[in-house]
C-alpha cells in the first residue's frame, strides 16, 4: 500500500509580497508624531520647562514605538506567503 501524500511534501517558496505602498501610511503617522512631539518639547522649551520638554518628548517616542513595531511586523508577516515551487524539468 502507497502513502498517502501529503500537501506538506512538496517543496514550498517563500515569497514576499510587501511593497512601500503596504506601509506607507504608517511611516506618514509615525512622521506626525514625531514632529508633533518636537512642537511640543519646542513649546515647553520656550515657555521655561526644560526639563518637561526632554520628559514629554521622551515620553511619547517611548510609548509610541511599540505600536509602531506592531504595525510593521504585522504588514509583513501578512505579506509572506509560501508558493508551491514549480518544476523545472524542462529548464537546462
Amino acid at each position: 500500500m502507497a502513502p498517502t501524500p501529503s500537501p506538506f511534501s512538496q517543496p514550498l517558496n517563500v515569497r514576499c509580497t510587501l511593497t512601500f505602498g503596504d506601509i506607507y501610511a504608517q511611516v506618514l503617522i509615525w512622521m506626525a508624531v514625531i514632529f508633533v512631539s518636537l512642537a511640543a518639547g519646542l513649546a515647553l522649551m520656550g515657555a521655561s520647562r526644560p526639563l518637561f520638554a526632554l520628559v514629554g518628548v521622551g515620553l511619547i517616542l517611548v510609548l509610541s514605538l511599540p505600536f509602531l513595531l506592531f504595525a510593521f511586523i504585522t504588514t509583513l508577516l501578512n505579506h509572506i506567503a509560501l508558493v508551491p515551487q514549480q518544476d523545472q524539468q524542462g529548464a537546462s
